[in-house]
Protein backbone atom coordinates (compact mmCIF):
# COMPACT_ATOMS: atom_id res chain seq x y z
CA UNK A 1 0.00 0.00 0.00
CA UNK A 2 2.99 2.32 0.37
CA UNK A 3 3.24 2.40 -3.45
CA UNK A 4 -0.26 3.88 -3.65
CA UNK A 5 0.41 6.23 -0.75
CA UNK A 6 3.67 7.47 -2.27
CA UNK A 7 2.01 8.05 -5.65
CA UNK A 8 -0.84 9.95 -3.98
CA UNK A 9 1.64 12.07 -2.01
CA UNK A 10 3.72 12.85 -5.09
CA UNK A 11 0.89 13.67 -7.51
CA UNK A 12 -1.81 15.12 -5.26
CA UNK A 13 -1.53 15.23 -1.49
CA UNK A 14 1.74 17.08 -0.95
CA UNK A 15 1.34 19.86 -3.49
CA UNK A 16 -2.44 20.32 -3.26
CA UNK A 17 -3.88 18.96 0.00
CA UNK A 18 -1.38 19.03 2.87
CA UNK A 19 0.88 21.96 3.77
CA UNK A 20 4.51 21.45 2.78
CA UNK A 21 5.48 21.68 6.45
CA UNK A 22 3.64 18.40 7.22
CA UNK A 23 6.16 15.58 6.54
CA UNK A 24 4.97 12.75 4.32
CA UNK A 25 6.20 10.10 6.75
CA UNK A 26 4.45 11.55 9.80
CA UNK A 27 2.26 8.71 11.23
CA UNK A 28 -1.00 10.64 11.66
CA UNK A 29 -0.79 12.01 8.13
CA UNK A 30 -0.20 8.49 6.80
CA UNK A 31 -3.20 7.15 8.73
CA UNK A 32 -5.43 9.93 7.47
CA UNK A 33 -4.26 9.49 3.88
CA UNK A 34 -4.66 5.72 4.02
CA UNK A 35 -8.19 6.06 5.35
CA UNK A 36 -9.20 8.33 2.47
CA UNK A 37 -7.36 6.31 -0.19
CA UNK A 38 -8.72 2.97 1.09
CA UNK A 39 -12.31 4.21 1.11
CA UNK A 40 -12.13 5.87 -2.29
CA UNK A 41 -10.35 2.88 -3.79
CA UNK A 42 -12.78 0.33 -2.36
CA UNK A 43 -15.77 2.38 -3.47
CA UNK A 44 -14.34 2.85 -6.97
CA UNK A 45 -13.59 -0.88 -7.37
CA UNK A 46 -17.02 -1.84 -6.09
CA UNK A 47 -19.02 0.61 -8.19
CA UNK A 48 -16.93 0.27 -11.36
CA UNK A 49 -16.73 -3.51 -11.58
CA UNK A 50 -20.13 -4.02 -9.95
CA UNK A 51 -21.76 -1.74 -12.54
CA UNK A 52 -19.94 -3.37 -15.46
CA UNK A 53 -20.91 -6.83 -14.21
CA UNK A 54 -24.51 -5.81 -13.55
CA UNK A 55 -25.08 -4.36 -17.02
CA UNK A 56 -22.96 -6.69 -19.15
CA UNK A 57 -22.88 -10.06 -17.33
CA UNK A 58 -25.73 -10.34 -14.83
CA UNK A 59 -28.87 -11.94 -16.30
CA UNK A 60 -31.67 -9.47 -15.54
CA UNK A 61 -34.20 -12.28 -15.97
CA UNK A 62 -33.19 -13.32 -12.45
CA UNK A 63 -34.93 -10.20 -11.14
CA UNK A 64 -38.20 -12.02 -11.89
CA UNK A 65 -37.35 -14.79 -9.42
CA UNK A 66 -39.69 -14.87 -6.37
CA UNK A 67 -36.69 -14.57 -4.03
CA UNK A 68 -35.54 -11.33 -5.65
CA UNK A 69 -36.50 -8.53 -3.24
CA UNK A 70 -38.25 -5.27 -4.01
CA UNK A 71 -35.71 -2.50 -4.68
CA UNK A 72 -32.99 -5.07 -4.05
CA UNK A 73 -30.26 -3.45 -6.15
CA UNK A 74 -30.66 -0.10 -4.42
CA UNK A 75 -30.67 -1.85 -1.04
CA UNK A 76 -27.52 -3.82 -1.85
CA UNK A 77 -25.67 -0.68 -2.91
CA UNK A 78 -26.86 1.31 0.11
CA UNK A 79 -25.81 -1.45 2.51
CA UNK A 80 -22.38 -1.78 0.91
CA UNK A 81 -21.72 1.96 0.84
CA UNK A 82 -22.66 2.25 4.51
CA UNK A 83 -20.48 -0.71 5.51
CA UNK A 84 -17.30 0.04 3.56
CA UNK A 85 -16.08 2.95 5.78
CA UNK A 86 -16.43 0.79 8.90
CA UNK A 87 -14.69 -2.15 7.23
CA UNK A 88 -11.86 0.21 6.29
CA UNK A 89 -11.04 1.15 9.91
CA UNK A 90 -9.24 -2.10 10.88
CA UNK A 91 -8.09 -2.51 7.27
CA UNK A 92 -6.30 0.84 7.42
CA UNK A 93 -4.57 -0.25 10.64
CA UNK A 94 -3.11 -3.22 8.76
CA UNK A 95 -2.17 -1.08 5.76
CA UNK A 96 -0.46 1.33 8.16
CA UNK A 97 1.59 -1.53 9.60
CA UNK A 98 2.61 -2.44 6.03
CA UNK A 99 3.62 1.14 5.24
CA UNK A 100 5.67 1.32 8.44
CA UNK A 101 7.65 -1.74 7.35
CA UNK A 102 6.24 -4.52 9.53
CA UNK A 103 5.17 -6.79 6.67
CA UNK A 104 7.24 -9.03 4.37
CA UNK A 105 6.34 -7.08 1.25
CA UNK A 106 9.32 -6.29 -0.98
CA UNK A 107 9.96 -3.86 -3.85
CA UNK A 108 12.19 -5.62 -6.35
CA UNK A 109 12.06 -9.02 -8.04
CA UNK A 110 15.66 -9.65 -7.06
CA UNK A 111 14.60 -9.37 -3.42
CA UNK A 112 12.64 -12.61 -3.86
CA UNK A 113 14.64 -15.67 -2.74
CA UNK A 114 13.62 -17.44 -5.97
CA UNK A 115 13.34 -14.56 -8.47
CA UNK A 116 10.36 -14.65 -10.85
CA UNK A 117 9.52 -18.23 -9.90
CA UNK A 118 9.19 -17.01 -6.31
CA UNK A 119 6.74 -14.32 -7.41
CA UNK A 120 4.63 -16.86 -9.29
CA UNK A 121 4.74 -19.31 -6.38
CA UNK A 122 3.70 -16.53 -4.00
CA UNK A 123 0.63 -15.83 -6.15
CA UNK A 124 -0.39 -19.49 -6.01
CA UNK A 125 0.26 -19.72 -2.27
CA UNK A 126 -1.70 -16.49 -1.73
CA UNK A 127 -4.72 -18.03 -3.46
CA UNK A 128 -4.37 -21.28 -1.51
CA UNK A 129 -3.88 -19.52 1.84
CA UNK A 130 -6.72 -17.05 1.41
CA UNK A 131 -9.09 -19.70 0.05
CA UNK A 132 -8.42 -21.83 3.13
CA UNK A 133 -8.73 -18.88 5.52
CA UNK A 134 -11.94 -17.56 4.03
CA UNK A 135 -13.51 -21.02 4.02
CA UNK A 136 -13.04 -21.48 7.75
CA UNK A 137 -13.90 -17.90 8.67
CA UNK A 138 -17.02 -18.04 6.49
CA UNK A 139 -18.07 -21.34 8.03
CA UNK A 140 -17.38 -19.94 11.52
CA UNK A 141 -19.68 -16.99 10.73
CA UNK A 142 -22.47 -19.46 10.01
CA UNK A 143 -22.36 -20.72 13.58
CA UNK A 144 -25.60 -19.93 15.38
CA UNK A 145 -23.77 -17.74 17.92
CA UNK A 146 -22.58 -15.35 15.18
CA UNK A 147 -24.78 -15.84 12.12
CA UNK A 148 -27.79 -13.72 13.07
CA UNK A 149 -25.70 -10.80 14.31
CA UNK A 150 -23.02 -10.63 11.63
CA UNK A 151 -23.57 -12.79 8.56
CA UNK A 152 -27.34 -12.92 8.12
CA UNK A 153 -27.50 -9.45 6.46
CA UNK A 154 -25.51 -10.83 3.52
CA UNK A 155 -27.98 -13.70 3.15
CA UNK A 156 -30.88 -11.33 2.66
CA UNK A 157 -29.93 -11.52 -1.01
CA UNK A 158 -30.92 -15.07 -1.96
CA UNK A 159 -30.77 -14.21 -5.66
CA UNK A 160 -27.80 -11.87 -5.52
CA UNK A 161 -26.61 -9.28 -8.01
CA UNK A 162 -22.99 -8.12 -8.37
CA UNK A 163 -23.81 -5.30 -5.98
CA UNK A 164 -24.44 -7.83 -3.19
CA UNK A 165 -20.73 -8.71 -3.31
CA UNK A 166 -19.74 -6.09 -0.73
CA UNK A 167 -23.09 -5.77 1.06
CA UNK A 168 -21.82 -7.22 4.36
CA UNK A 169 -22.11 -6.31 8.00
CA UNK A 170 -18.79 -4.51 8.70
CA UNK A 171 -17.54 -7.24 11.05
CA UNK A 172 -18.43 -9.89 8.49
CA UNK A 173 -16.79 -7.95 5.66
CA UNK A 174 -13.54 -7.39 7.54
CA UNK A 175 -13.32 -10.95 8.89
CA UNK A 176 -13.68 -12.43 5.41
CA UNK A 177 -11.01 -10.06 4.05
CA UNK A 178 -8.60 -10.79 6.91
CA UNK A 179 -6.65 -13.60 5.14
CA UNK A 180 -5.74 -11.16 2.33
CA UNK A 181 -4.19 -8.79 4.82
CA UNK A 182 -2.56 -11.39 7.04
CA UNK A 183 -0.70 -13.13 4.20
CA UNK A 184 2.00 -10.46 3.59
CA UNK A 185 2.83 -10.41 7.30
CA UNK A 186 3.56 -14.14 7.18
CA UNK A 187 5.06 -14.68 3.71
CA UNK A 188 7.21 -12.64 1.30
CA UNK A 189 5.17 -10.97 -1.46
CA UNK A 190 6.07 -8.48 -4.17
CA UNK A 191 4.30 -5.14 -3.62
CA UNK A 192 2.94 -4.80 -7.16
CA UNK A 193 1.81 -8.43 -7.06
CA UNK A 194 -0.01 -7.71 -3.80
CA UNK A 195 -1.85 -4.75 -5.34
CA UNK A 196 -2.80 -6.85 -8.34
CA UNK A 197 -4.07 -9.66 -6.12
CA UNK A 198 -6.02 -7.16 -4.00
CA UNK A 199 -7.83 -5.93 -7.10
CA UNK A 200 -8.32 -9.51 -8.30
CA UNK A 201 -9.99 -10.68 -5.08
CA UNK A 202 -12.41 -7.75 -5.18
CA UNK A 203 -13.32 -8.50 -8.79
CA UNK A 204 -13.64 -12.22 -8.00
CA UNK A 205 -15.99 -11.44 -5.11
CA UNK A 206 -18.17 -9.49 -7.54
CA UNK A 207 -18.00 -12.30 -10.10
CA UNK A 208 -19.36 -15.01 -7.78
CA UNK A 209 -22.46 -12.87 -7.28
CA UNK A 210 -23.09 -12.14 -10.96
CA UNK A 211 -25.51 -14.98 -11.78
CA UNK A 212 -23.38 -16.16 -14.71
CA UNK A 213 -22.89 -19.86 -14.11
CA UNK A 214 -20.73 -20.64 -17.13
CA UNK A 215 -17.56 -22.54 -16.25
CA UNK A 216 -15.56 -24.90 -18.50
CA UNK A 217 -17.08 -28.33 -17.93
CA UNK A 218 -13.79 -29.82 -16.81
CA UNK A 219 -13.53 -27.17 -14.03
CA UNK A 220 -17.13 -27.22 -12.84
CA UNK A 221 -16.31 -29.10 -9.67
CA UNK A 222 -12.96 -27.41 -9.10
CA UNK A 223 -13.69 -23.68 -9.41
CA UNK A 224 -16.06 -22.15 -6.89
CA UNK A 225 -17.97 -19.90 -9.25
CA UNK A 226 -21.26 -18.07 -9.27
CA UNK A 227 -23.27 -21.29 -9.56
CA UNK A 228 -21.74 -22.62 -6.34
CA UNK A 229 -22.12 -19.35 -4.48
CA UNK A 230 -25.73 -18.92 -5.63
CA UNK A 231 -26.52 -22.26 -4.00
CA UNK A 232 -24.75 -21.05 -0.87
CA UNK A 233 -27.15 -18.10 -0.71
CA UNK A 234 -30.14 -20.33 -1.43
CA UNK A 235 -29.35 -23.37 0.72
CA UNK A 236 -27.16 -21.86 3.44
CA UNK A 237 -24.99 -24.82 4.54
CA UNK A 238 -23.04 -25.49 1.36
CA UNK A 239 -20.18 -24.08 -0.72
CA UNK A 240 -18.43 -21.73 1.70
CA UNK A 241 -15.29 -21.52 -0.46
CA UNK A 242 -13.98 -18.50 -2.30
CA UNK A 243 -12.08 -19.64 -5.41
CA UNK A 244 -11.97 -23.42 -5.26
CA UNK A 245 -14.11 -26.30 -4.03
CA UNK A 246 -11.19 -28.02 -2.24
CA UNK A 247 -12.02 -26.98 1.30
CA UNK A 248 -15.73 -27.63 0.89
CA UNK A 249 -14.86 -31.16 -0.17
CA UNK A 250 -12.47 -31.56 2.77
CA UNK A 251 -14.99 -30.05 5.18
CA UNK A 252 -17.97 -32.04 3.88
CA UNK A 253 -19.87 -28.95 2.78
CA UNK A 254 -19.58 -29.32 -0.97
CA UNK A 255 -22.79 -29.34 -3.02
CA UNK A 256 -22.90 -29.78 -6.76
CA UNK A 257 -24.60 -26.61 -8.04
CA UNK A 258 -28.27 -27.04 -8.86
CA UNK A 259 -27.73 -24.95 -12.00
CA UNK A 260 -25.50 -27.72 -13.39
CA UNK A 261 -28.28 -30.24 -12.77
CA UNK A 262 -31.18 -28.39 -14.37
CA UNK A 263 -32.61 -27.26 -11.01
CA UNK A 264 -31.17 -23.76 -10.63
CA UNK A 265 -32.81 -20.32 -10.56
CA UNK A 266 -32.96 -20.06 -14.36
CA UNK A 267 -34.61 -23.47 -14.58
CA UNK A 268 -37.13 -22.42 -11.95
CA UNK A 269 -38.01 -19.31 -13.97
CA UNK A 270 -38.35 -21.39 -17.14
CA UNK A 271 -40.81 -23.71 -15.41
CA UNK A 272 -42.80 -20.71 -14.18
CA UNK A 273 -43.07 -19.41 -17.73
CA UNK A 274 -44.24 -22.79 -19.00
CA UNK A 275 -47.10 -22.99 -16.52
Amino acid sequence: MDLVLNAADYHLLTPYVYPSTWPEHEPFRQLLSLFVITNLGALALYLLFGTLSYYFIFDHELKKHPHFLENQVQREIAYAVQSLPWISVPTVALFFAEVRGYSKLYDNIEDSPYGWSGVILSMLSFLFFTDMGIYWIHRFLHHRLFYKRFHKPHHLWKIATPFASHAFHPVDGFMQSLPYHVYPFLFPLHKVTYLGLYIFVNVWTISIHDGDYRVPKILRHVINGSAHHTDHHLYFDYNYGQYFTLWDKIGGSYKSPTSFEGKGPHDYLRKLREK
